[in-house]
């Protein structure tokens, strides 16, 4: 019996780059994000842009040499990078999921279904309209006019819970109603989006299959049902068991293996890892505020650390340079304008139906508008199915960062209009609470 060979670990050139990478991207983006909050923007965008300033858009345009060196075009380079930030935005989305008020979404949960739906169905009109009068330069080599118009009414209605999140924590919004409907409402987009994109997936591979359709809105009620019937009971009982101990690192780690774990199974069934990550986090919010607040060091090392590197990698793989070409520039302006009008439009429809005032529905469009690394990913699934040209995928990436980064300073200016309410103003306080409670071990209080 011949014994089996173990893996070859990272090592060498490898592990020196990716820990250079790392470091260096978490440096630039802390700086970014420090020097946006001095111009009253919020981090992420300083974050958003770090990709941008090294990647090929600037560190490669003015020392190609280095960026080759530093960032290689090697696949298993990338996914170093890629699965490093996967785990910071899932452990992101999960600690979200803390801080929703069930209570409201289930209060609310209708009005978040018409803001999303509204917000959805109208940019997915707009840019299906606009992929079907883009001139034929603008279409990759063999592309079925009708699947890069889909594919583009996609790109152009879809959310991004992670930006949405990490903007609504910077700017303190996350406790507001509106704030916690923006998350709802985007975990609605989110969801309905990742279905629409498996649906253009299958139309520019084997074509359009209604059972595959069937199985994806199965498998999304099937796990919504267990998470209510089976995944509450048993994840409170699970965190509730963790506080017994005076450290807070069992309860820490049993609510990473949890979001992790929860993230895996949605993954499994064909949806996206981080719904189930947003859900995982409502789960252990039930647990109560002891757990909460035990969880105040992972939320900080999250935000502070996982976060950062997760939006810096958003820029890597776009190079802006490809816009000096008119052409190009053109089409990007027409999308963007599309993108933004056409999201804007469907919130403030979604809540004028559903009886919010003008700056809710401000505010919601605002948050909504946030495109950010889901409409990258969506790019990147576009460029490898050949349905993208390298200037569409630059042109629906520089949409995702530009949203991103208009979105904040709307948002601020909306929600500073809308009168705070008592709920509000309750939840504010047990936030503040689990932040600054003593976490110490029981022995060193006593």
């Amino acid at each position: 019996m011949h014994a089996v060979a173990p893996v070859t670990p990272v090592g060498g050139h490898s592990l020196l780059l990716f820990l250079l990478q790392i470091g260096l991207l978490l440096l630039v983006a802390v700086l970014l994000g420090r020097l946006a909050a001095l111009v009253s923007l919020p981090p992420i965008v300083g974050e958003l842009l770090t990709g941008i300033v090294l990647g090929p858009t600037l560190l490669g345009a003015v020392a190609p040499d280095w960026f080759a060196w530093l960032f290689p075009q090697e696949t298993e380079q990338f996914h170093l990078l890629d699965a490093f930030g996967q785990v910071g935005v899932i452990l992101l989305v999960g600690i979200t999921g803390l801080q929703l008020d069930l209570g409201l979404i289930r209060k609310r949960g209708a009005t978040a279904v018409r803001i999303s739906l509204a917000g959805f169905i109208i940019p997915l009109g707009l840019g299906i309209g606009a992929g079907l009068l883009l001139p034929n330069a603008m279409l990759a080599p063999g592309s079925q006019r009708a699947v890069f118009a889909t594919f583009l009414g996609i790109a152009m209605c879809v959310s991004a819970i992670p930006v949405i999140a990490k903007t609504l924590m910077d700017l303190k919004l996350l406790h507001r109603n509106v704030g916690q409907l923006v998350l709802i409402s985007g975990t609605v987009d989110d969801v309905v989006g990742w279905l629409g994109l498996s649906v253009v997936t299958a139309m520019a591979t084997t074509g359009l299959q209604m059972g595959g359709l069937a199985r994806s809105i199965g498998a999304l009620v099937l796990f919504v049902l267990a998470a209510l019937v089976l995944g509450r009971p048993l994840v409170r009982a699970a965190m509730r068991a963790t506080t017994r101990t005076p450290e807070p690192s069992t309860t820490i780690g049993a609510a990473v293996v949890l979001v992790v774990l929860v993230s895996t199974a949605t993954h499994a069934l064909g949806l996206e890892a981080v719904f189930g990550a947003l859900v995982a986090g409502m789960l252990i919010r039930a647990a109560g505020k002891e757990v909460l607040t035990r969880l105040a060091p992972l939320r900080a090392f999250v935000m502070a650390v996982l976060a950062p590197v997760f939006f810096a990698t958003a820029g890597l793989r776009m190079d802006l340079t490809a816009l000096v070409d008119p052409a190009v520039l053109g089409t990007a302006v027409v999308l963007l304008l599309i993108a933004v009008a056409g999201k804007f439009a469907g919130a403030y429809i979604g809540a004028w139906t559903s009886g919010l005032d003008r700056w809710e529905a401000l505010a919601i469009g605002a948050g909504m508008n946030a495109r950010g690394v889901v409409q990258l990913i969506v790019a990147m699934v576009g460029l490898r199915l050949g349905v993208l040209t390298t200037e569409m995928f630059t042109i629906i990436v520089l949409i995702a960062i530009v949203t991103s980064a208009m979105g904040p300073p709307i948002l601020r200016m909306a929600s500073a209009r809308i009168e705070v309410t008592a709920g509000e103003r309750l939840r504010l306080t047990e936030y503040e609470a689990t932040l600054h409670s003593d976490v110490r071990p029981a022995v060193e209080r006593t």
